[in-house]
């Protein structure tokens, strides 16, 4: 049968892939000649926040945990992603430190061996609990670590993700400092009216802790559906506030990183913009994204999912007999990618889903 893409919130039948999807040595290769490495896989749709850009403070409907992917469904995904060329996974949520065997999900995912090697096991977290936790993740394969902070005011903090947090944010910041994960990312969304007069203030926060600050702009990507772009604050405005501080000089060599990045006043530190509305990144695009209930997405603001734990808990599926199946739908889910999200087309539609429930 052939995989059937689906729009959110609709199952999908058994599936296997479609003639003519394309496949190298060096991974799954789309229509459009983008080559995919990294798969971002969200562990809960839960969070320890509730950032006003994000999800509603209240009335929020949780995924069902029968729902939720098992460990062991998330490893035998990822062990046939690597053998297709997957080489990045990136643990995301919600929160991902509020899934209760979060060690035991890095530790197996960074056992997992590619065509070239261990893969990388990267997390984005808004670091709350971080401390506590980080050694045992280190110890068990993490390599990377992104924390996001929109502001360093107390607060404007509680105001935006409506909880006293900062202080344990801060605390999660301080010990992924001390270790020897590099590079160390902190996310920031720039929003107008919010934090628009110290994102100056938040690179110098980075830099004083030997981090990399990434603004990103505000995308339509949240629950209540209140996004509009007129409102945002643009890359050209978040480089033009950082250029009455610092000179900035564009780095070179973005590949398909998803930041474009520039060297502040010649060095060593670095400041990056994720600008996926105003400069879209889409045709060096090389991301997967497995929701934490099992539905793959080929892009960030896809209507359209791939239902793999619908063909994984099928009647007759059996684990470790199934990698083809599994294949098949990373294959489809592949082939089905569109050269770009579209974001400025009329027929844009917003994602059904909110951020915490696709996946950061």
């Amino acid at each position: 049968m052939t995989a059937v893409p689906v729009v959110i919130g609709v199952r999908a039948p058994d599936a296997a892939p479609p003639p003519g999807t394309a496949t190298t040595p060096d991974g799954l290769v789309d229509t459009h000649g983008r080559v995919h490495r990294d798969l971002r896989i969200s562990l809960t749709d839960r969070c320890s926040l509730r950032c006003t850009y994000c999800m509603p403070e209240q009335g929020n409907e949780w995924l069902a945990r029968t729902s939720i992917l098992s460990t062991d469904e998330i490893v035998e995904v990822a062990e046939v992603a690597a053998r297709l060329g997957i080489r990045t996974f990136r643990l995301t949520g919600g929160e991902p430190l509020l899934r209760a065997d979060i060690v035991d999900v890095v530790r197996r995912i960074a056992r997992i061996e590619a065509k070239d090697g261990p893969v990388e096991v990267a997390m984005t977290t808004n670091g709350i609990g971080l401390a506590a936790k980080l050694p045992a993740l280190i110890d068990a394969g993490l390599t990377r670590l992104n924390i996001s902070i929109d502001t360093v005011d107390r607060q404007r903090f509680a105001d935006l993700t409506r909880r006293d947090r900062l202080d344990d944010v801060f605390e999660g910041i301080a010990a992924a400092a001390a270790s020897d994960l590099r590079p160390l990312k902190l996310n920031a969304v720039a929003m107008r009216g919010v934090n628009d007069d110290e994102l100056a203030d938040l690179v110098a926060f980075a830099m004083e802790v030997g981090a990399q600050l990434r603004f990103i702009e505000q995308m339509p990507l949240d629950a209540g559906h209140t996004w509009d772009r007129a409102t945002m604050v643009t890359r050209e405005e978040i480089l033009a506030a950082l250029g009455e501080r610092w000179r900035l000089d564009p780095v070179p060599g973005r590949g398909g990183a998803p930041a474009e990045k520039w060297r502040i006043d010649g060095g060593p530190h670095e400041v990056g913009v994720i600008a996926s509305v105003t400069a879209p990144f889409c045709g060096a695009c090389d991301r997967l994204r497995l929701t934490a209930d099992g539905q793959l997405r080929n892009c960030l603001f896809s209507n359209t999912e791939y239902d793999l734990i619908g063909v994984m808990r099928a009647e007759g599926s059996v684990p470790g007999q199934r990698a083809d199946t599994i294949a098949g739908m990373l294959r489809s889910c592949v082939h089905g990618k569109l050269p770009g999200h579209a974001i400025d087309d009329p027929t844009f539609l917003q994602p059904a889903r909110g951020m915490n429930a696709i996946g950061g």
